[in-house]
């Protein structure tokens, strides 16, 4: 019987997990099939230009899997049976079952609203293509003048801002951010983000904290009412709900808890990759939620699958940061370099050749998807067992603090 591999999210972690499987497996041993709620693959960490009004490149799934013998199946996911081994999804056709031997768990993540009262009704969201689709016909509905108030100071928080203040420079942004401006960066990189920010109108309200939103303005914390006529949310992931209920170990906020293979640490046949994964790096922090984590898990997970399935050495490969990359419009870019964990180093890369690196990473990323082993030849290799062994030895973290 073949071994059936079944990989759920193809976002950039679960689409490079099944391409990288089906390159490693024998066709014969293995049946790979590949979950997802749409027909193409999005490139999240450009949803900030399709909000701002950019037409992105249309990429199939089935293309990124074609000749690779790994099958995609168009349904949304509804249910995880770990004691049954079974997954529920649902399509034009109603439910079924897909029943598997080995599971990849890369649900993702989507916007998290913190639970501030009115984000959920009257803010809009770009983690997802649907919400990003979603702000780009609001702005478009916008007048010369009009307001739009960017929450949330993170990476994803200003290329929103920048970019939409770019695309549209008739209208007023603003960026609500809870610390300072950039207040993770260098000295280098905090400076020429103010004077982008300042090249392009935005206004940075920093220090505020935003309690409320309603359809035309936010509430802060110290009862200030700013004026917006779009309110954009970017205030960080909630990974997808399916997972704590599963019976999988997860951390408070959902994560899958997995060992240094990707694996589960409570069902050896469960691999998790990405923002869905409780990932341990480098001075034992959590990994963030990114994809620069979410292809190199996918990457581990895939050999150490591998490898287990057909007697190989078990990848030992420690997943670290070399830098974050952020786009401030189409012409300006910053490229701060870090430390092994995540830690800005006086070092940073500015200007129109960091706009040009962060295209060339989005470009690389997306390449790296449909190439999973990196134009590399590789060998599919016989299934020598079916059966997972029980989970390596890892080190659980008794607390999960913010990536």
């Amino acid at each position: 019987m073949q071994h059936r591999i079944i990989v759920l999210g193809a976002g950039y972690a679960g689409a490079s997990a099944a391409g990288r499987l089906a390159r490693r497996l024998r066709r014969e041993d293995t049946a790979i099939t590949l979950v997802n709620a749409e027909p193409d693959f999005v490139e999240r960490v450009r949803n900030h230009e399709l909000a701002a009004g950019r037409p992105l490149r249309h990429r199939p799934l089935a293309d990124l899997l074609a000749g690779t013998g790994a099958a995609l199946r168009v349904a949304r996911v509804t249910a995880v049976d770990v004691d049954r081994r079974a997954v529920t999804v649902r399509d034009a056709d109603g439910e079924s079952e897909l029943d598997y031997d080995t599971l990849v768990y890369a649900l993702g993540s989507g916007w998290n609203d913190q639970g501030v009262p009115g984000a959920a009704e009257h803010a809009h969201e770009i983690a997802g293509r649907e919400g990003a689709l979603r702000v780009r016909e609001r702005l478009a509905l916008l007048e010369a003048g009009q307001r739009v108030v960017v929450v949330g100071g993170g990476l994803t928080g200003l290329e929103a801002a920048t970019e939409i203040a770019e695309a549209r420079p008739g209208l007023d942004v603003a960026l609500a951010a809870r610390g300072g401006l950039g207040d993770w960066l260098s000295p280098r990189g905090r400076g020429h983000l103010r004077e982008v920010f300042g090249r392009l109108g935005i206004t940075a309200h920093e220090h505020t904290d935003v309690t409320a939103v309603h359809a035309d303005r936010v509430t802060t914390a110290d009862g200030v009412s700013l004026p917006s006529a779009l309110t954009v949310w970017t205030t960080g992931f909630a990974v997808h709900p399916i997972a704590r209920a599963t019976g999988l170990e997860t951390t408070e906020s959902g994560r899958i808890v997995v060992d240094t293979t990707m694996r589960s640490v409570s069902h050896p046949e469960v691999y998790a990759v990405g923002d869905a994964a409780m990932v341990t790096g480098p001075g034992d922090k959590p990994l963030r939620m990114s994809c620069a984590t979410g292809t190199p898990t996918a990457w581990q997970a895939a050999d150490s699958i591998a490898a287990r399935l057909t007697g190989g050495k078990l990848p030992h490969v420690t997943i670290r940061y070399f830098n974050q990359c952020v786009s401030l419009g189409r012409k300006e870019g910053l490229i701060q370099y870090v430390t092994a964990d995540d830690r800005s180093v006086n070092a940073a890369l500015t200007g129109r050749l960091a706009a040009l690196y962060k295209e060339l990473v989005c470009k690389g990323a997306a390449w790296a998807v449909a190439h999973p082993t990196l134009g590399l030849p590789t060998r599919r290799r016989a299934v020598r067992t079916a059966a997972p062994a029980a989970p390596a030895a890892t080190t659980r973290p008794a607390t999960e603090t913010a990536a």
